[in-house]
């Protein structure tokens, strides 16, 4: 194929969704199992930003990721105070994926898993349309006849996920997939992440003064099958 004789394919990486903190530092929305691997001192990422940006066709390295309330916080070269920081907001990171690169077992990418078809008792019963990185475990976004279903990324609900077949097989605790428990899921999800929004603004303000303090532990990557 044109332009990619080397068996190299983009991939979305993260998204920087506001400014953290008055020393130039983003917070980051993740779209990878691998931070530890993708989000490491010195890493380059392609920039996705309107055409007027003044950081079109520029690239974005990395200094230092922090982890603030579970939320990572990216620190980059030439960014150092919190007006050149709203400058990047919206910016989606993406990086250069050798396609000959071994992933390890049960691991895959997002844009790998987005619109398989989900198998319950031998039916298809929706698609997978996101997939929603969270501190303690990744879940499954699943739209389907009765509406968006959160399934947990765990082997004890999704026991295969086949590629070549297009499909992942779920096997989810009774009644997650009827009507009234997606409508309910649906609207827990609404509520969990305007608290989790709020949550994240109050602890902007109280760290806005004090971004240089210690950084906490490391996260550990607490899914192993995405």
């Amino acid at each position: 194929m044109a332009g990619n004789k080397r068996g190299i394919t983009q991939l979305r990486v993260g998204r920087l969704s506001k400014a953290h903190g008055l020393k130039g530092a983003l917070k980051l929305e993740l779209y990878t199992d691998e931070p530890e691997k993708r989000f490491v001192p010195g890493a380059s990422f392609s920039l996705q930003v309107p055409s007027t940006s003044p950081w079109k066709g520029k690239k974005l390295v990395l200094r230092e990721l922090r982890w603030f309330n579970e939320a990572p916080v990216g620190f980059f070269e030439d960014v150092t105070d919190r007006t050149t920081a709203e400058t990047l907001v919206k910016a989606i990171l993406w990086v250069d994926q050798d396609d000959a690169e071994e992933l390890d077992p049960d691991t895959w990418y997002d844009h790998q898993l987005i619109d398989l078809e989900v198998v319950l008792d031998g039916k298809v019963v929706g698609k997978v349309t996101r997939v929603n990185h969270l501190p303690a475990q990744d879940l499954l976004e699943i739209e389907t006849p009765n509406g968006s279903v959160m399934v947990p990324f765990v082997k004890a609900i999704v026991p295969e996920v086949n590629i070549a077949a297009g499909t992942i097989t779920v096997t989810p605790p009774r009644g997650l997939f009827d009507a009234e428990n997606a409508e309910n899921a649906a609207a827990d999800a609404v509520e969990a992440a305007i608290a989790k929004a709020a949550a994240a603004d109050i602890a902007d303000a109280a760290e806005a003064e004090d971004i240089e303090a210690e950084p906490a532990e490391p996260k550990p990557d607490t899914n192993e099958d995405a």
